[in-house]
């Protein structure tokens, strides 16, 4: 497994939607960088059993956590709990980047 990697590297982008570019991923955790062009989102979902870190990189996004919506800018962070429905939307206009944390990860 590779221990080191380059922020600015990984991230890409996707025309139509949302893209999630993995980092790093163990059987305890993983780790990707979410890339949201203007007017993308990642529709409200759970995950039972895991909690997920949010932490904006670059731009702004709305989150929304439970029954709770907050917009998040730069350098400020966010986690939803194991079982609270969460999703993420950018507004615009510039884009937006977020380091994501999941643990445990989630088995498929």
């Amino acid at each position: 497994m590779e221990k080191f990697k380059s922020i600015v590297k990984a991230m890409q982008f996707a025309p139509d939607k949302m893209k999630k570019n993995g980092l790093f991923e163990t059987e305890r955790l993983f780790c990707d960088l979410y890339c949201f062009e203007p007017g993308q989102a990642q529709n409200p979902h759970t995950h039972e059993g895991s909690d997920k870190i949010y932490f904006v990189l670059e731009g702004r996004g709305l989150f929304q956590i439970g029954r709770e919506e907050k917009e998040l800018k730069e350098n400020e962070i966010a986690i939803a709990p194991s079982g609270q429905r969460h999703g993420v939307s950018n507004p615009g206009p510039d884009r937006l980047v977020l380091l994501v944390f999941m643990a445990p990860r989630p088995s498929h």
